[in-house]
């Protein structure tokens, strides 16, 4: 209007009713891209940092920000600090990048599968695979898991095929328990847990656990429970030795755990 009509801006502004300190008025928003990765390289490294410690860092530092906003981006970016869990977890890993394993027993992952026998009742199956190797360490069935009876099938394992470096899991309590965590410290071992609600966080046991359903659970009524021992045992040595698995060029799992040649270690 200004240009077009030749009218002051005081004009223009007074016929659209428009006020005229909105017309000179200059954002003084910091930079939110800028604010976002200087908090993130702050819980980076101090990674048990809520973000009222991480706002005072940003205020000293000079950056013009408040509160809340230094809250709502801390939010959004995912930081927030999980409370649930026992004060000492001592090898839980906290806000790294996941690096894909490079090697047999760098990653493993564990999980829990629901089933049940021909009478009806549950059975609660521990699996563990090889995130490289797709190796299937363990797939032990019990009536009812502690933590203390995951520990006993780890060491059990372990002690045949080696200790991982890391090991993924979820948030159940057998894995957030004081068992657990004492015999991941005890043997340099590295709990790295999934974010709640995100099953993806620890994809590679998903897709075994589906493989198993499909293959094994679906496929066999257990009469008892040494009848599932027996007949999971079968079908993990076959998954082990025999099955071709596509991630790893159609190649068995145990060619790439051991490949000097070896046999699937009884679980």
């Amino acid at each position: 209007m200004c240009i077009d009509w030749g009218v002051s801006i005081r004009g223009a502004c007074g016929a659209l009713r428009f006020d005229t300190s909105s017309f000179h008025y200059k954002s003084r928003r910091t930079d939110q891209a800028a604010v976002e990765r200087r908090i993130k390289e702050i819980a980076e490294t101090r990674v048990r940092y809520g973000y009222r410690r991480v706002h005072v860092l940003l205020r000293r530092e000079g950056w013009e920000i408040n509160m809340k906003k230094t809250r709502r981006i801390y939010n959004e970016l995912g930081l927030q600090l999980r409370n649930k869990h026992p004060k000492r977890r001592v090898k839980a890993k906290l806000r790294e990048d996941r690096q894909e394993a490079a090697g047999p027993n760098e990653v493993w992952a564990m999980d829990f599968v629901h089933d049940q026998l021909a009478m009806g009742r549950k059975l609660r199956i521990l699996t563990v695979v090889d995130t490289h190797s797709r190796l299937c360490p363990a797939v032990d069935p019990r009536f009812a898991y502690r933590g203390e009876d995951v520990v006993q099938t780890l060491a059990k394992v372990c002690a045949k095929v080696g200790y991982p470096k890391t090991i993924r899991v979820d948030n159940g309590s057998e894995f957030i328990s004081r068992d657990l965590d004492l015999w991941a410290y005890a043997n340099d071992v590295t709990l790295d847990f999934s974010r709640p609600g995100k099953p993806t966080d620890n994809g590679f046991i998903e897709a075994f656990n589906s493989k198993l359903r499909a293959e094994c659970l679906n496929a066999h009524w257990f009469m008892s429970l040494a009848d599932a021992r027996e007949k999971l045992e079968d079908w993990r040595r076959h998954y082990n030795e025999d099955r071709p698995h596509s991630a790893i060029g159609y190649n068995v799992p145990i060619a790439m755990h051991f490949p000097d040649g070896a046999t699937s270690p009884s679980s």
